[in-house]
């Protein structure tokens, strides 16, 4: 309900704002507060509860008109020292200093938002102060411009290009995705903002210059043109008296900046563009896509009636749109952009295929056309509308914050409508606009109608078709070499001597110490003596005539009901790698008597969906063995307990009789696999070096890692021609499957408590009796690598993804506490500064890993090779011989405590403290370790350091483009390539 203004509320706001109105929406709890400053026009959303984790988010309209990249370098640039904190790297160095549960600034295609979380008050004050003098009185120093964003140097005598965002948007940009949706944009937006690529085209970010970012953030970053969004258990009138005097109260009314609405097409167009692809073989590496622009996200009924229409052609395999994209024979998979698209002022709509060969550009068009067709024609059917409207409740009801906190999803979910000067209410409180669009599904053709207008009849259509070109990687780089080479014809004496200065001034503000003391802080005493975790009870239910564990938690779900199935996997199972192809076909093929598009719309109509995937550590005492659980998960409203019977009926009865499908899902599972590379790469690169260190480093490499992606294209192209094969592999599941229904299990319930005995008896009665073939379970050996050499894997990419890795003890080992310190201690302490500010890479750092029982180094999206090694090296250095103080211990031991203490949603909370159980981490073992990480000394970091690193030669891996193949051979790695 929205609540009048009245006199006896304006007694409550701070005198410097006006409230606007008051929202409550039920479904969360939560109190929704529009507030306006009067002076600037400032908007202020305060979302009122009773969560301790109280989340900031001031956000700016911004709107570049080239690919420069402005908004994204400001988004750096700003957080690199303001009036009120004149230190060069306050963002970063806050992040050590505080107890935050996250910590972030975003740049998107039409705005830029500063968020931060935590649950400490006195936290909450200190990044406050930084948050607000970053935005509005950043110092913008050019030298910061020249780290953050663009500059040249010489090397040799020849300029060349160096930036983080410049080599984060090179990282960004060989991915085939990114460059699928920035080109299709390019032709879908003719005029407006979402024309250009706001992160910045590496073409041309070296064209923009500093005046023009400083005059970007003059024109933008202004109250008259901020969004402030909170949440949590503070007093709007506090933190608006806090924004009123850190900010505000310095400002006079500015201009407010208006999206605008972009110049339609009057016919559709088709397009071809081209994406770097560093292969021989371009067959099967095409893209093709579909995309319309539509109406504007203000109309919030036709926003929910297209998310239904999204819903009804898209949600599952039965839907007719997707089933026709799966199946048309002419590609691999679904496209990476698929459904509606509304965070934009206008929404968009996307349909699109990947794997595929340009000749079938027009069989893609009509095939599209001709469902849409046939679903326009029509209505719709009630079921499947009730089913996706189901859906659209789950979504609404969920208590997320397991990644983002929840506050923070729920600001940013609203955050697009207030940018574009809408309701951003409409999107936290959903239930009006779905009573209204229920009022118009009376009309069986409503939804039809949406169709027909706003896709068939919609002449703002762009087709593009995206080809693999062989030679784009290299010409680029000549591009980029040419050009140098043009400036360095024509530099000057005098202006090499700048480019000289300017690379001298950097280093010395890079090197010298920043005055820490003009930054607030919270210490060690600051961190709360106890860690929560959430406790549960343990009951029994009857399995096959066998008492099973059942472990319920209580838990604040908001009318959700979570239910897991624990199973013991075999240790022959779990170091399979046929085992993970097993979990791509639970849920996703038939089960019993329903075929697998019978099923879909069954998970779609009863729960929030069904999965299979398998929860893996390292055993606490003993590197050789891993502890491994496969879990089946599903979740559903309380009223619907079908999810319970459907979850064992897919899992018991899961058929292996459809080929077609099983074929299809694997070339899926490939192809999005293989697309995804370039933005990992560190992880894979931290795999590879330590996957020799324990049993589950071997086994995650082995099946997880890029040889098992090849393996995969091997297996795919085999089963598809041949037939005995093909009935080997499914052999091959069938084994895998009896082996873990023979296995010993537990179930998992997190529910409301008054929900939870009625939940129990229906997972009691579901799972009574169960179907197992007691037939001898036999697996075939797969050839695995052994090799302990360093690996170069090259993949398509633009930069560099580097790692190193040492040998190191078991989680319980009384060193493994001073080993996570010291991760944190050599990021903060150097290895920021070497690898990302003075070496251009967008990340790097450090971190001990209990699973692979390795100290491992990395780098992300990194412009540089062997001297980027020379820094993790030179890192050891600097501790055991340069001086080291006690505040750098504390900024480690807090960094760690704070990501151990951070909250999650409640039902992950519980569904986190039983998985910690199932692998031997009880609470006493999780309370000795924090106590273990707060008495970490100096002295403790430098004697791991010379036993675990100094002492040994560690294991080297990169991930890296395939034109550095040579010079990787050169510095003696061993070389791999994705196929």
């Amino acid at each position: 309900m929205t609540v009048d203004v009245t006199e006896t509320l304006s007694q409550t706001v701070h005198p410097a704002f006006q409230l606007v109105r008051q929202h409550h929406v039920e479904a969360l709890d939560i109190l929704v507060s529009e507030y306006k400053h009067k002076v600037t026009g400032a908007m202020h959303y305060h979302l009122a509860t009773d969560h301790d984790e109280n989340v900031f988010l001031v956000a700016f309209r911004t709107q570049p008109m080239d690919s420069k990249g402005e908004a994204h370098i400001l988004e750096h640039t700003a957080l690199c020292g303001s009036e009120k904190f004149p230190v060069r790297d306050p963002f970063f160095l806050m992040i050590r200093r505080s107890l935050n549960t996250f910590m972030n600034a975003f740049t998107a295609a039409d705005w830029t938002a500063y968020p931060f979380a935590t649950q400490n008050k006195k936290d909450f004050q200190n990044l406050l102060e930084v948050y607000m003098d970053a935005a509005f009185a950043a110092n913008l120093n050019p030298l910061d411009f020249a780290q953050e964003g663009i500059r040249i140097e010489l090397e040799d005598g020849q300029p060349v290009y160096k930036g983080v965002v410049f080599n984060e948007m090179k990282g960004a940009m060989s991915s085939p995705s990114d460059q699928l949706y920035h080109q299709l944009a390019h032709h879908l937006f003719p005029k407006t903002t979402y024309h250009y690529n706001s992160g910045g085209d590496p073409k041309d970010i070296p064209d923009l210059s500093y005046d023009e970012l400083v005059t970007f953030y003059k024109s933008h970053y202004h109250p008259s043109n901020a969004i402030f969004m909170t949440f949590g258990d503070q007093s709007a009138y506090h933190l608006q008296e806090q924004f009123e005097k850190l900010a505000l109260s310095k400002f006079t009314k500015g201009e407010t900046i208006y999206s605008k609405e972009e110049q339609r097409l009057t016919a559709p167009i088709e397009v071809q563009e081209t994406y770097a692809v560093d292969a021989e073989d371009l067959k099967d590496k095409t893209y093709h896509i579909l995309s319309w622009l539509l109406p504007k996200t203000s109309d919030v009924k036709l926003r929910l009636g297209m998310r239904l229409v999204e819903g009804i052609l898209l949600e599952n395999s039965a839907s007719p749109l997707r089933h026709y994209l799966e199946t048309c024979g002419y590609a691999q998979s679904t496209g990476p952009i698929m459904g509606v698209d509304d965070s934009n002022y206008e929404m968009t709509f996307y349909c699109g295929v990947q794997g595929s060969n340009p000749e079938h550009a027009e069989a893609f068009r009509q095939g599209v056309l001709n469902i849409l067709q046939d679903v326009a024609s029509k209505p719709i059917d009630k079921d499947m509308v009730d089913a996706i409207l189901h859906q659209i409740e789950l979504h609404q009801r969920e208590i997320s914050g397991d990644g983002t906190p929840y506050g923070l999803t729920l600001i940013l979910n609203g955050l697009g409508s207030a940018i574009h000067h809408n309701d951003p209410i409409h999107a936290w409180d959903v239930d009006t606009v779905i009573a209204e669009v229920k009022e118009e599904l009376k009309d069986p053709m409503w939804l039809s109608n949406l169709i027909q207008v706003h896709l068939l009849d919609n002449p703002h259509r762009v087709q593009m078709t995206l080809v693999p070109d062989a030679n784009k990687s290299a010409l680029e780089a000549q591009e980029e070499k040419a050009r140098l080479a043009k400036i360095g014809a024509t530099l000057t004496d005098a202006d090499k001597a700048e480019i000289i200065a300017q690379t001298e001034a950097l280093k010395v503000r890079q090197e010298t110490p920043d005055d820490l003391d003009l930054l607030p802080k919270v210490g060690l005493e600051d961190i709360p003596a106890e860690l929560p975790i959430v406790q549960g009870q343990l009951r029994e239910i009857i399995c096959n005539g066998v008492d099973t564990p059942l472990n319920l938690y209580h838990a604040g779900t908001n009318g959700i009901y979570y239910q897991q199935v624990l199973i013991q996997i075999p240790d022959q199972i779990v170091k399979s790698p046929y085992f993970n192809l097993l979990s791509v076909l639970m849920g996703e093929v038939g089960a019993g008597e329903y075929d697998y598009l019978q099923l879909q719309q069954l998970q779609t109509a009863v729960s929030g969906g069904l999965g299979m995937g398998a929860s893996l550590r390292s055993k606490t005492d003993d590197k050789g063995q891993i502890s491994a659980w496969l879990t089946l998960t599903t979740k559903s409203l309380t009223d619907r307990f079908d999810a319970i019977g459907l979850l064992k009926l897919a899992f018991e009865q899961l058929r292996f009789d459809e080929k077609d499908r099983i074929i299809e899902l694997l070339q899926q599972r490939k192809t999005r696999w293989a697309s995804r590379l370039s933005g990992s790469g560190h992880s894979y690169a931290m795999q590879i070096a330590s996957r020799q260190m324990s049993a589950l480093a071997k086994r995650d490499y082995d099946n997880t890692g890029l040889g098992a992606l090849n393996w995969l294209g091997d297996l795919v192209a085999k089963i598809e021609n041949d037939e005995v094969a093909y009935d080997e592999f499914i052999e091959e599941l069938k084994s895998i499957h009896r082996g873990l229904m023979l296995a010993p299990k537990q179930f998992l319930l997190v529910c409301e408590e008054h929900h939870s005995e009625r939940l129990v008896e229906e997972v009691q009665i579901v799972w009574d009796k169960l179907s197992v073939d007691q037939a001898p379970v036999y697996l075939s050996k797969v050839e695995q690598d052994d090799s302990h050499a360093d690996q170069a894997w090259l993949i398509q990419a633009n930069v560099q993804f580097c790692a190193s890795a040492y040998q190191a003890v078991e989680v319980s080992h009384p060193d493994a506490a001073p080993l996570m310190v010291l991760a944190g201690y050599l990021r903060n302490g150097f290895l920021h500064s070497a690898i990302r500010e003075k070496g251009g890479a967008y990340g790097g750092g450090a971190s001990y890993d209990g699973n692979a029982c390795a100290f491992r180094f990395y780098s992300y999206r990194d412009p540089r090779l062997a001297e980027t090694f020379q820094d993790f090296e030179a890192s050891l250095d600097w501790l055991l011989n340069k001086e080291q103080h006690a505040y750098q211990l504390e900024e480690a031991i807090l960094g760690l405590v704070s990501s151990m203490d951070k909250p999650g949603s409640p039902a992950g909370e519980a569904i986190t403290a039983c998985y910690a159980l199932l692998h031997g981490r009880t609470p006493a073992f999780r309370k000795q370790l924090r106590e273990r990480l707060l008495n970490v000394t100096i002295d403790d970091l430098k004697r791991v350091t010379q036993t675990y690193l100094v002492e040994q030669k560690p294991v080297k891996a990169v991930v890296a483009p395939v034109a550095k193949k040579e010079l990787l051979e050169q510095l003696g790695f061993e070389i791999k390539k994705v196929n």
